[in-house]
C-alpha cells in the first residue's frame, strides 16, 4: 500500500467513503471490449457488400489485425494493461473457420476458436448479428425490407446468431448478450413509415420466437437516430425499440453516439430502467454525432457512471464499448477507453452517495452544490493507482511506454 493511497483513503473516510469497498466493487464490473476496434470493422469473411448505416473507420495507422489470431494477440496485450477481468464483444462476421458459410448458414463451430481462447483467458464473450457489409444490405434495408426473401434471409441470420450466443453463454458459464442493430432506413423522406416498422416488428418477432435460458443468453435491441444514407428515416428508432423492449422483455441498448449531440444518455438510464429489465450500454464519444472516437474521462462518461451507481443500475446493466479509430494505435485505443470507463466508475463509487441523496431529498440545493464541487478535489487518482498496482498493471509513463513498444512491434510485423 503506497503512502499516497493511505493518505487518500483517510481523506475519503472523512467524507464517509470507504475506498477499499469502492475498489472491491469496481473489481466485479466487467467491460465488454469490442473486437472491431482491432481491425477497423473489417471482419474475417469474404466481403460481398459495403458497410452501410454510417459505419466507417477512418485512417490507416499501421498494425491492423488481419487474422483472428492477430486480433486475439492484440486483445491479449490490451488485457495485460487493463485491471480486472473483462469480456470480448464479437460480431458475427468475425468467425474463425476455413469454411465459407453464408450469413444464414453460420453455426457455433465457426466460432469455437474464440470460445476456447476465452476459456483459457478467463474471459466472457458477447455477440452481435452482422446486418451490414453484405450484398443483401446494400440498400440499407434488412429486417424491414419489402422483399420477403431478403427479410427471411436476415431473420435466419438473427436466429442463428442467437443460437450461437446461447451456446457461447453455456460453454463459458456466463450469459452472452446478443445485441441486434440494423442499418435500416431511407435517405429521403418516405411516405409509409408504418409499413416498414410493421415489417421490422414482425421480423423481430420471428427472430426472437425461440426461447433461450436467460442464464445463457440476454437479447438486446439497439436504436439509432440516423446514419449516412438513412438521414430521413431510421426504421429502428429509439421510440420503436423502447416499446419493443418493454413489450417483449428484451434488453435495451443505448449507444452514446446514436442520439442528438444535446441529449444526455445519463438522464435516459433511470427513465428507461422503469420499463425494461436489462440495459446494455455502448460507450462511445460522438464528437460530431456518431463519430465513434475513443472515450475520454469527460463529463459525459462521469455523469453516466454516476447515474449507474446512484440509481442502483449496475446489476441490471452490461457495459460495452463501441468506437473504431484507425488513425491511432488500435491496442492503445482499447486500453485507454476501457481504463477511462473504469476510472469513471471508480469516481462514482468514491462519492458519498447516501449523504448526497439525503441533501437532495431535503431540498438543500446550496449544500448539494457545495458538496459536489468540493468533492471534485478529492484524490481519486491515488485510489486508481492503488487499484492498478494491486492488479499488476502499469500507470503513467510506464503504461505509455508499454503501449508504444507494442505498437512498434506490430507495425513492423504487419506491413
Amino acid at each position: 500500500m503506497s503512502k499516497s493511497y493511505d493518505l487518500a483513503r483517510e481523506q475519503f473516510a472523512g467524507w464517509g467513503v470507504d475506498a477499499e469497498a469502492a475498489m472491491n466493487a469496481l473489481s466485479k464490473i466487467a467491460i465488454s471490449v469490442h473486437c472491431w476496434q482491432g481491425d477497423d470493422v473489417g471482419g474475417f469473411e469474404r466481403k460481398s457488400g459495403t458497410s452501410g448505416g454510417g459505419i466507417q473507420a477512418t485512417g490507416n495507422h499501421p498494425g491492423r489485425a488481419r487474422t483472428p489470431g492477430e486480433l486475439r494477440a492484440d486483445l491479449d496485450f490490451a488485457f495485460s494493461q487493463i485491471p480486472g477481468r473483462h469480456r470480448v464483444n464479437l460480431h458475427a462476421f468475425y468467425l474463425d473457420t476455413h469454411e465459407t458459410p453464408g450469413r444464414d448458414e453460420i453455426e457455433y463451430r465457426h466460432f469455437t476458436p474464440w470460445v476456447d481462447w476465452a476459456k483459457d483467458k478467463g474471459l466472457g464473450l458477447d455477440f452481435n448479428p452482422t446486418f451490414f457489409a453484405h450484398e443483401k444490405a446494400d440498400d440499407n434495408l434488412t429486417l424491414s425490407h419489402p422483399d420477403k426473401g431478403i427479410r427471411d434471409f436476415w431473420i435466419e441470420h438473427g436466429r442463428r446468431s442467437r443460437e450461437i450466443a446461447a451456446r457461447i453463454g453455456q460453454e463459458l458459464g456466463s450469459a452472452a448478450v446478443n445485441n441486434v442493430w440494423i442499418p435500416d432506413g431511407y435517405k429521403d423522406i418516405p411516405v409509409d413509415r408504418m409499413a416498414a416498422r410493421q415489417r421490422l416488428w414482425d421480423s423481430l418477432d420471428a427472430m426472437f420466437a425461440a426461447r433461450h435460458d436467460r442464464a445463457r443468453l440476454i437479447d438486446a435491441v439497439e436504436s439509432k437516430l440516423f446514419g449516412i444514407g438513412v438521414e430521413a428515416c431510421t426504421v429502428g428508432s429509439h421510440e420503436f425499440y423502447l416499446g419493443f423492449a418493454a413489450r417483449k422483455d428484451v434488453a435495451l441498448c443505448l449507444d452514446m453516439g446514436h442520439f442528438h449531440p444535446t441529449e444526455n444518455i445519463a438522464d435516459k438510464l433511470s427513465a428507461v430502467s422503469l420499463c425494461v429489465q436489462d440495459l446494455l450500454l455502448h460507450v462511445s464519444r460522438p464528437m460530431r454525432w456518431d463519430s465513434d472516437h475513443v472515450i475520454l474521462l469527460n463529463d459525459d462518461i462521469l455523469a453516466m457512471a454516476q447515474e449507474l451507481v446512484f440509481a442502483g443500475l449496475l446489476p441490471r446493466t452490461r457495459i460495452g464499448l463501441d468506437y473504431f479509430d484507425a488513425t491511432i494505435s488500435r491496442t492503445a485505443a482499447w486500453v485507454i477507453g476501457v481504463r477511462n470507463m473504469q476510472k469513471a466508475l471508480l469516481h462514482a463509487l468514491l462519492l458519498p452517495q447516501a449523504q448526497l441523496k439525503d441533501i437532495e431529498h431535503r431540498l438543500d440545493h446550496t449544500a448539494r452544490l457545495s458538496w459536489t464541487e468540493e468533492l471534485k478535489d478529492l484524490p481519486f487518482a491515488a485510489v486508481w493507482s492503488e487499484f492498478c498496482e494491486r492488479n499488476e498493471v502499469p500507470t503513467g509513463r510506464t503504461l505509455i511506454s508499454e503501449l508504444e513498444q507494442y505498437q512498434s512491434s506490430v507495425a513492423l510485423r504487419r506491413t
